[in-house]
């Protein structure tokens, strides 16, 4: 497997350096930027985005992988929408991964994962994923100690082997405050157009906000590899969140020297003689 191209950020969780949630920014505004400066370069980097897209739909040489987690509101849902929605949908689609059904249980627990990823020529967003092995099973305990801290290694070879196969992976851990998360809650409770999103089960996991943060560091501190690396996105400020999320992927985009497939010999010939016959009807 070639080397990896790792796109350089403050956020990105380097491999084999450990970080501490604990002190990781979840703000943004401590970057200089004004939020209006923020969705000017946001805009610039989605146009870009836009381009290479049609490259890479052409070319059909990379499938692009990119996983979002976070904790509850943490903006999954807004991420993939504010950043992603400019690019041709025909080249792109977003997986969602709930309880899992009878089906996909009898399988090993990548297998619906698997299933998910992207063909050649199209990118596809995971709205959680693989790593609820090592989140939410964990912590809810559905599994034991014993299996859930053996799949760290099983990831990252699978993670591997769809990178030697030709996807590109990128994965954003979008990291909010406690604070933030309270205040998000509360929206959703004082607006009726968002009551849809409320569970009854918010408040117990909200209970568990230092456990889930033990298995986010966890998951981000064994799993950020050279060819699937983990960025931790302050993700407090919206604006700062879509504007690192929409840098990072349009640099890995260029990374990887998009080109559109060389015509067939005579095509060009092929093409004047069309042109003739439109001209003499």
């Amino acid at each position: 497997m070639q080397q990896p191209t790792l796109i350089e950020s403050p956020h990105l969780v380097e491999p084999g350096k450990p970080i501490d949630l604990s002190t990781t920014p979840t703000d943004g505004n401590g970057s200089g930027l004004s939020k209006d400066e923020a969705k000017r370069l946001t805009g610039k980097h989605l146009k870009r985005l836009d381009e290479l897209q049609e490259v890479l739909v052409a070319e059909r040489k990379h499938a692009v992988l990119v996983v979002f987690q976070a904790i509850d509101t943490g903006g999954k849902d807004s991420t993939i929408r504010g950043v992603f929605e400019p690019l041709d949908p025909q080249g792109v689609s977003v997986a969602s991964f709930r309880v899992p059904t009878p089906v996909e249980l009898s399988h090993d627990f990548l297998w619906r994962y698997h299933m998910a990823c992207p063909p050649k020529g199209h990118i596809t967003f995971f709205n959680r994923s693989h790593y609820e092995s090592v989140l939410v099973e964990r912590v809810k305990e559905i599994v034991p100690e014993s299996v859930w801290r053996g799949r760290y290694a099983q990831i990252n070879e699978f993670e591997r082997m769809l990178a030697s196969e030709g996807t590109t992976i990128l994965k954003f851990f979008l990291h909010i405050s406690k604070k933030e998360q309270a205040q998000r809650f509360r929206d959703r409770l004082t607006e009726p157009e968002k009551w849809w999103k409320f569970n009854e089960a918010d408040l117990a996991e909200r209970r568990q906000w230092d456990v889930y943060q033990a298995a986010f560091q966890d998951a981000l501190n064994h799993c950020s590899t050279p060819w699937a690396p983990w960025y931790a996105i302050p993700a407090d400020q919206k604006w700062y969140r879509n504007l690192q999320v929409a840098e990072i992927v349009r640099k890995k985009l260029e990374s990887l020297d998009l080109c559109y497939p060389r015509p067939d010999p005579g095509l060009k010939e092929k093409i004047s003689g069309f042109l003739s016959a439109l001209d003499e009807e």
